[in-house]
C-alpha cells in the first residue's frame, strides 16, 4: 500500500472530493441496512397475526412502503455516489497525467539520452490507467463494501453475538489467503511490467524507424522478437492464474465451510425460539450482504495490487529531481549583441569517461564560429551546453559575462534560434511549425520568414499551401524542404545567437545549395555557432574551432588553419582528394 499512500498524498488538491465522497458512502451503507431492518419488523408482523398475537394490515403497509421509500433513496444514493465516484477517477487521472508531464518537462537532458520514449509513454499509461481503475473501484465497489460490512457485522453482532463472531471468522481467513494470492502476483506482475515496457518501447522503435526495418528486410526479426516478449508475458500470467485458482478455491471452501456453520446455528435457535421469524430473515440478509464483499475481497485486493506495481515506475520518475522549471518567468527581451564563453569547462556522463576537457575560448559579438573535428570529440555535447541541456562537470558558462548558474534555462534558449541535423518538426501543418517558436505570429510574418528560407515557393504548391499537414517528422516532405522549414522557424524566431548542428549534411547539392541561401538569410547580424562535416559549407566563418580528445587542438580563420599542418588541414586534403579523384574519374579535372 506503500505506493497507492504515496498516491493518497500527492493527490491532495482532490481531498474535498473525497471526503464528500466519503460521506455519501457513508449514508449509503446506512441505508442499505435499513430495508432488511424494517423486512425483520414486516416479518414480525406477519408472524404474529398467524399466530394470532396481533399485528394490523395498516401498520405492514406503513412497512412495506417504507421499505420501498428506503430503497429509492438508497439508489438515488448509489447512483449520486457512482456518478461521484467516476468524476473523482477523472480528475485523479487529469491530475496525475498533468503531474508526470511537468515532471518529464522538467527532467535533464541527460534522462532522456538513456530511455525509450516509448518505454516512458508506457510508464504513464500503465500508471495512470490502474490509479484511476483502483480509484473507480476504491470510489464505487470497494469503500461501500468495507463500510457496509462493518456495519452488517455490527447489526449482526446487536442481535447475535455468537452469530456475528462466527460470520467475522470468515474474513481473516478469506484476507489472509486473499493477501497470499495478490503478494504473489505483485511479484510475477512486476516481471511481466518490465517486459512490456521493452516490448512497446521496440514497437514504437520500429514504428519510428519503419523504412529502416523495411530496407534491411528485418520484419520477420522484428516481430519474432516482440512474438517472444509476448510468449514471455503469457507464460507470466498463466502463472498468475494457476496460483490465483488455487488461492480462490481455499478461499470459497473457507466461505462455505463458515457460512454452512452459521446457518445452522441460525435455524437451530429459531427452531428453539430463541430467534424470531423476523430476526432469521434479517440474520439471513445480512449474511447474504456479508457474503458479496467476500467474494470480490480477492478482487479489491488484485486491484490494490495491480495499482501498486502498475504505479512503481510511475512514481519513480516523479521522485527524479527536476532540473528545468519552465514555468519560471523570466525575462522576455533578447540579449543585444551577446557574447559566449567557456572558461575551463570540462563535462563527463555518469559513469563514463570525460568527454570535454579543459575547454576554454570566447565567442564575440556577431561572430561566426564552426566546430571541427572528428567524430566523437564532443561537438554536439558542446552545443548541448551551450543550450543549458547539460551541466558542465567542472568550470563555467557565461552569455553577456553573465554566469550561467545565474540564469534560467529559458531565459538562456529564448535567445538562441536551432536548426538541427535531424528533421524536428511536428506531425501538424506548416504554419504551426514555422511559427512553434513564436505561437503568436502573424501570417504575414510566417510567409516573410519562408520567403527568406527559400522555402516560399514549394509551400505554396502544397494542396493547402500554409495548412498542409507533413505527417510525423516531416515525412511528407523531401530532406531539403524539411531543412528550410527549419530555418523558416529559426528566421521567424530571430534571436541574437544561432546553432546550426549538421543542418546541411543530410542534403543532396542541389537542396543544399537552396538551403544555404536560406542559411545566409538567418545569418545576418548573428552570433553563429555551427557544426559541419561538410568543409564547404564553413568557408564563410570568421573563426574554425578544432577540437581532438584533449580539448581545443587548435583555431583560426579558414586560410589559416588550411595553410598549417593539424587536424582541420587534413581533414580539408582528405575532402579535396575524394572530390579531386570523382573529377579525374569523370575527366573534369
Amino acid at each position: 500500500m506503500r505506493n497507492i499512500a504515496k498516491i493518497i498524498r500527492l493527490s491532495k488538491p482532490l481531498h474535498k472530493l473525497a471526503y464528500l465522497l466519503a460521506c455519501l458512502i457513508l449514508i449509503g451503507a446506512v441505508l442499505d441496512l435499513i430495508s432488511p431492518i424494517l423486512s425483520k419488523y414486516a416479518v414480525d408482523i406477519i408472524g404474529a397475526k398467524i399466530s394470532g398475537h396481533g399485528g394490523t394490515i395498516n401498520s405492514l403497509i406503513q412497512l412495506v412502503l417504507a421499505i420501498f421509500a428506503m430503497s429509492l433513496i438508497s439508489t438515488i444514493v448509489g447512483t449520486l455516489t457512482d456518478r461521484l465516484g467516476d468524476h473523482f477517477a477523472g480528475k485523479l487521472r487529469q491530475f496525475l497525467t498533468e503531474k508526470f508531464y511537468f515532471k518529464i518537462l522538467t527532467l535533464p537532458q541527460t534522462y532522456f539520452d538513456s530511455e525509450i520514449s516509448g518505454k516512458i509513454v508506457n510508464q504513464l499509461n500503465r500508471g495512470i490507467v490502474t490509479i484511476q481503475s483502483f480509484a473507480n473501484t476504491a470510489s464505487n465497489f470497494m469503500l461501500p463494501t468495507i463500510v457496509q460490512t462493518v456495519f452488517t457485522i455490527a447489526l449482526m453482532a446487536y442481535y447475535n453475538l455468537s452469530i456475528a463472531l462466527f460470520t467475522a471468522l470468515i474474513f481473516p481467513i478469506y484476507l489472509t489467503l486473499s493477501y497470499y494470492s495478490t503478494k504473489k502476483w505483485g511479484v510475477e506482475e512486476v516481471k511481466k511490467n518490465k517486459i512490456e515496457d521493452y516490448t512497446r518501447g521496440r514497437i514504437r522503435e520500429v514504428i519510428g524507424n519503419i523504412r529502416l526495418v523495411k530496407g534491411f528486410n528485418t520484419q520477420s526479426r522484428e516481430y519474432k522478437t516482440v512474438s517472444k516478449k509476448l510468449i514471455d508475458i503469457n507464460e507470466i500470467y498463466a502463472r498468475q492464474s494457476t496460483t490465483f485458482h488455487i488461492f480462490d478455491f481455499l478461499r470459497n471452501l473457507s466461505l462455505i465451510s463458515v457460512l454452512g456453520i452459521v446457518t445452522y446455528i441460525v435455524f437451530y435457535q429459531t427452531f428453539n425460539g430463541l430467534l424470531t421469524l423476523g430476526e432469521m430473515v434479517l440474520i439471513i440478509q445480512l449474511l447474504n450482504q456479508a457474503r458479496r464483499p467476500l467474494f470480490a475481497m480477492s478482487f479489491i485486493l488484485t486491484q490494490i495490487q495491480t495499482a501498486e506495481s502498475g504505479s512503481k515506475e510511475f512514481l519513480e520518475i516523479l521522485d527524479l529531481p527536476s532540473t528545468e522549471l519552465f514555468d519560471k518567468p523570466y525575462p522576455h527581451n533578447y540579449v543585444k549583441r551577446p557574447t559566449i564563453q567557456f572558461r575551463n569547462v570540462s563535462f563527463s556522463y555518469q559513469d563514463s569517461n570525460i568527454v570535454l576537457k579543459n575547454i576554454s575560448f570566447t565567442i564575440n559579438k556577431n561572430e561566426k564560429i564552426a566546430l571541427v573535428g572528428h567524430s566523437g570529440v564532443g561537438k554536439t555535447t558542446l552545443i548541448n551546453l551551450i543550450l543549458k541541456l547539460y551541466e558542465p562537470t567542472e568550470g563555467s558558462i557565461l552569455l553577456d559575462n553573465k554566469e550561467y548558474s545565474q540564469l534560467t534555462h529559458n531565459f538562456i534558449r529564448h535567445n538562441m534560434s536551432l536548426v538541427f541535423q535531424e528533421s524536428e518538426l511536428f506531425s501538424t501543418t506548416i504554419q504551426e511549425n514555422v511559427a512553434y517558436g513564436k505561437s503568436d505570429a502573424s501570417e504575414k510574418s510566417i510567409v516573410q520568414a519562408l520567403k527568406l528560407a527559400n522555402a516560399y515557393d514549394f509551400v505554396m504548391k502544397l494542396p493547402k499551401k500554409l495548412h498542409s499537414a507533413i505527417g510525423e517528422r516531416g515525412v511528407r516532405l523531401s530532406g531539403g524542404q524539411k531543412q528550410r522549414i527549419q530555418i523558416a522557424r529559426a528566421i521567424l524566431a530571430n534571436a541574437p545567437i544561432l546553432i546550426l548542428d549538421e543542418a546541411t549534411s543530410n542534403l543532396d547539392s542541389h537542396s543544399e545549395h537552396e538551403v544555404q541561401t536560406g542559411l545566409e538569410n538567418l545569418m545576418k547580424e548573428k552570433l553563429v555557432i555551427m557544426i559541419a562535416h561538410r568543409l564547404s559549407t564553413i568557408q564563410s566563418v570568421d573563426r574554425i574551432i578544432v577540437l581532438d580528445e584533449d580539448g581545443i587542438a587548435d583555431q583560426g580563420s579558414p586560410k589559416d588553419l588550411a595553410k598549417r599542418p593539424g587536424i582541420y588541414s587534413d581533414l580539408l586534403k582528405y575532402q579535396l582528394e575524394g572530390n579531386k579523384k570523382l573529377l579525374q574519374e569523370y575527366d573534369i579535372y
